[in-house]
């Protein structure tokens, strides 16, 4: 079983996550953001994960601090579960359409930190946080997981929906990443390691 639990404090946010990656879709989501909450649930139900999370933070001073250590913990969380990542397909993509949206995610596991995120959102918020605050949480998690990420909203005008699908796409193109493949040997990777 590929699982990780942990617990993170700080003046700011106080968060518990258990993750298993070979899961079955079922969330227990609990920020104090329910947008948010909204997200990770259907991340964790599209990427085929199971996932329990819950924050408690200072979201009376703004959505900052509770989304960027969420990411945090869950990209800690993931490395620590993929491990030494041996056996896993490494890339993986999707995408995924939501009504008049259309978002694409392309994932590198390859133990080197990089994101791309081309969203333009007509708002400045969705669902009650900074629509801003999409891209840094994308952003605190492949710091975490050593992830190259590339997510693209292609069209869309929908904020909700513009979210929706980049979360999804997220999920699903991690869940084909972190697969295993049983005719890899170790890592894929020349250089033997990820």
């Amino acid at each position: 079983m590929r699982t990780a639990s942990l617990h993170r404090t700080t003046k700011e946010t106080d968060i518990s996550v258990a993750l298993t990656i070979d899961g079955d879709g079922t969330a227990s989501i609990a920020t104090g953001i329910g947008f948010f909450d909204h997200m990770l649930e259907l991340f964790t139900k599209h990427g085929l994960f199971t996932i329990s999370l819950q924050c408690t933070g200072d979201v009376h001073v703004d959505d900052h601090h509770t989304i960027e250590d969420c990411g945090i913990v869950l990209g800690t969380a993931f490395a620590q579960a993929l491990g030494d990542k041996a056996g896993i397909a490494r890339y993986g993509h999707a995408y995924v359409p939501m009504d008049e949206t259309l978002a694409r995610c392309v994932i590198d596991l390859s133990g080197r930190t990089a994101v791309v995120f081309r969203a333009e959102f007509a708002r400045e918020t969705v669902g009650g946080i900074s629509t801003e605050m999409l891209e840094h949480f994308f952003r605190s998690f492949a710091d975490q997981l050593k992830a190259n990420i590339h997510l693209d909203v292609l069209y869309g005008a929908n904020a909700h929906h513009m979210s929706e699908a980049l979360f999804k796409s997220c999920a699903r193109a991690l869940r084909i990443a972190s697969s295993i493949d049983p005719r890899v040997t170790g890592v894929l990777s020349t250089k033997g390691s990820l």
